[in-house]
């Protein structure tokens, strides 16, 4: 059978099973075409197989493959982009930048290779690099959803609301019905005391994705913030309804509980957000705002009066 049919075939056969979503099968086809004359040296196959091998969870084998793509043009920014991912991926941020770099000195205008640069710097407090590296991604892609919406958490972050709410609404041009922008747009409106903006933006963040607690969450402090506790009880419910496996969620609705003196409730609230998570119990030992809770006989039974908040 002539070579190059098989070769070009084996590559057919793995880009098909990459349509279907079958990795494995993918990966099998493509290491077959690696192994003919023809794929010993090519440069997209072996990259293909690197990032294969990153997508099912061997990141050795993945370094392996970019840097045998190294080895046969160090100058590919392809393969220093990826082995700055693997170094990502294992939170190994200071290894992942200089990768980042590598692929950057090669191409001045590598948006992903920004993009993750930012995420680098941002993930190790470097604020003001990030933001210079955002903003590089900004310039070559405007239209970038997550370029606009980090710059706008990390100017929040900085306490700069302004510049916040600019690049937040920015991503909201570019995607008005993604769950988180629509969240942290309701953040910022809070932040300025725009509260029924920012209850606005919690609904559609809901109605968009009701399996994210946070929504719920702060469209429910917004109502314990003007003293209504029992409208925040009626909106955090709703959030337990879709997310109960939320330990935060019954631990606020436990304090709502306390502030209207249903305290058998309260307490009900309690040990289940403990039961979901251990961290809960320290939590309420600091926790002043559930001191009516201490006086009761099952509290007292369970806890005993070890809590600091006595």
């Amino acid at each position: 059978m002539n070579k190059a049919y098989l070769f070009n075939n084996y590559i057919s056969i793995a880009r098909g099973f990459l349509a279907e979503k079958n990795d494995l099968k993918a990966l099998k086809f493509f290491k077959m075409a690696h192994k003919c004359e023809e794929g010993k040296e090519d440069i997209e196959l072996i990259l293909d197989i690197a990032l294969l091998y990153d997508k099912i969870g061997n990141p050795v084998l993945s370094k392996k493959m970019y840097e045998k793509v190294l080895s046969i043009n160090d100058k590919e920014a392809t393969a220093y982009y990826g082995i700055g991912v693997l170094f990502d991926e294992s939170e190994n941020y200071l290894e992942a930048i200089e990768y980042y770099k590598k692929a950057i000195a090669i191409d001045k205008n590598y948006d992903k290779a920004y993009f993750f640069l930012a995420n680098c710097y941002d993930e190790i407090g470097e604020k003001e690099k990030a933001i210079e590296c955002y903003s590089k991604v900004l310039s070559i892609n405007p239209n970038d959803l997550w370029a606009n919406a980090n710059l706008g958490c990390i100017y929040d972050e900085l306490e700069e609301i302004t510049l916040a709410i600019k690049y937040m609404e920015k991503a909201l041009q570019i995607d008005h019905k993604h769950f988180r922008i629509l969240f942290n747009m309701g953040v910022f409106m809070g932040k300025i005391k725009k509260e029924e903006e920012a209850e606005e933006f919690y609904k559609k963040s809901i109605n968009e994705n009701p399996k994210f607690p946070y929504s719920y969450l702060n469209y429910s402090i917004l109502y314990r913030e003007k003293n209504k506790f029992r409208r925040a009880i009626e909106i955090i419910s709703e959030g337990i309804k879709e997310n109960p496996n939320q330990g935060f969620l019954y631990y606020n609705r436990a304090c709502f509980y306390v502030n209207i003196k249903e305290l058998h409730k309260a307490f009900e609230d309690l040990n289940k957000a403990i039961d979901l998570d251990y961290i809960f119990e320290e939590y309420m030992k600091e926790d002043e705002e559930l001191n009516p809770l201490r006086g009761l006989e099952e509290y007292m039974e369970l806890y005993g009066n070890n809590n600091k908040g006595n």
